[in-house]
């Protein structure tokens, strides 16, 4: 399987574990997120919907694997705009 070009620098952000304090967080609609212990593999994606612990996140195909709707503990996903990682954010 060919590795995909990725357009965003996912290599800069930090890798979180679900059992770290930083991956306990609170998540709503709308928040961008991404997969804490890998974040190459989904990507930068968008809350879409809380269920008790789980959350849908729509990563639109950003990552490597190309997935575009998951569902995940909500201590997987870590919220960017908590870890103040806007200046890896590239404007367009």
């Amino acid at each position: 399987m060919p590795t995909k070009k990725l357009s965003y620098r996912f290599d800069r952000l930090p890798v979180i574990y679900p059992y770290h304090l930083r991956a306990r967080n609170q998540l709503s609609v709308g928040d961008l997120v991404y997969y804490g212990p890998c974040p190459p593999y989904y990507g930068i994606g968008e809350v879409m919907n809380i269920v008790e612990n789980y959350c849908i996140v729509d990563f639109r195909g950003t990552g490597e694997l190309e997935i575009h709707k998951d569902a995940f503990e909500q201590r997987y996903i870590i919220p960017i705009h908590k870890l103040n990682l806007s200046h890896l954010l590239m404007e367009v």
